[in-house]
């Protein structure tokens, strides 16, 4: 249950991880955990995991098992996911219009 439409939005995309995962699976149109992992060294595998559960229980991306020896897992957006990347560069762009560059540890929207 949620506050409003507002908490709603915010509690999709809460956690440290999520907006990258976003992005970087939105990039990449496919990504695998493996890729995943590599594009962001700071995260350990049980993090991943739960941010990608999490995304797939809220239907933010889909994961797709293949039947293969090893399993091969690939991660795409959803048509709810892809719908909430504009509302995340909004965000960014407010973000990089309104708080000082040298403030920012890095710069994850820099081609909105």
């Amino acid at each position: 249950m949620y506050l409003n439409e507002f908490d709603a939005t915010m509690q999709l995309i809460q956690g440290k991880w999520k907006i990258y995962l976003l992005y970087e699976i939105a990039d990449n149109q496919i990504a695998r955990f493996n890729q995943l992992s590599r594009s962001l060294p700071a995260i350990s595998n049980k993090i991943l995991t739960n941010q990608l559960r999490e995304l797939e229980q809220d239907g933010l991306i889909q994961r797709k098992v293949f039947p293969e020896v090893p399993p091969r897992v690939e991660y795409q957006l959803t048509t709810k996911g892809h719908s909430i990347i504009p509302v995340l560069d909004i965000i960014c762009q407010w973000g990089l219009a309104h708080v000082p560059a040298e403030e920012l540890k890095e710069v994850l929207c820099d081609d909105v």
